[in-house]
């Protein structure tokens, strides 16, 4: 974050000095507004790039066989320029090439989600797929195949477990489960 400051910064004291070579050019007929007018434009310009190209330089950086099942983009009245080209602000990441399968329930399949967010921290959080249900639930030590009711394909809850449902045609489904 800091980085990203001074490289702000340095944005703007670069359109600064075009303006100020302009100036120089026209021989200072040019308005003395145009100095921080260019400088500001630099910086705003230079912010609303990295907005943008941050999805892409983060998927670039995901190691093989970890794969995005869902993007996020969003609109933001303080970014209007985001209504007619919405930004990825967020984004999951599956690490589909170290699941496992359970040994007792093939269908079920533990999986390490990965929430990206600009600006933030990325979070791991374990859920298990249940590739017949099309059903998640979130990891917990105590899990066991016991307490996963796959008997009844139309609700994949029990009294324990809180299972959520996904469309067949979901990312995540398709990634681990074909």
């Amino acid at each position: 974050m800091i980085w990203e400051l001074i490289a702000t910064i340095f944005a703007g004291v670069g359109g600064a000095g075009i303006a100020l070579l302009i100036r120089k050019l026209s021989k200072q007929m040019t308005p003395k507004w145009l100095v921080p007018a260019f400088a500001g434009m630099a910086m705003l310009g230079f912010q609303i790039q990295g907005e943008y190209d941050w999805y892409d330089h983060q998927t670039s950086l995901l190691p093989d066989g970890v794969v995005v099942v869902k993007a996020v983009e969003e609109e933001a009245p303080w970014r209007p320029w985001s209504y007619v080209f919405p930004q990825t602000m967020r984004f999951i990441a599956a690490d589909v090439s170290n699941s496992a399968k359970n040994k007792v329930d093939p269908s079920l399949v533990l999986v390490d989600l990965y929430f990206f967010e600009r600006r933030s921290l990325a979070k791991r959080v374990p859920q298990i797929i249940d590739c017949v249900n099309e059903a998640r639930t979130d990891f917990t030590q105590n899990f066991s195949a016991s307490t996963h009711n796959s008997a009844t394909s139309d609700n994949p809850v029990n009294s324990s477990t809180s299972w959520f449902p996904l469309e067949s045609n979901d990312p995540l489904i398709t990634a681990l489960c074909s």
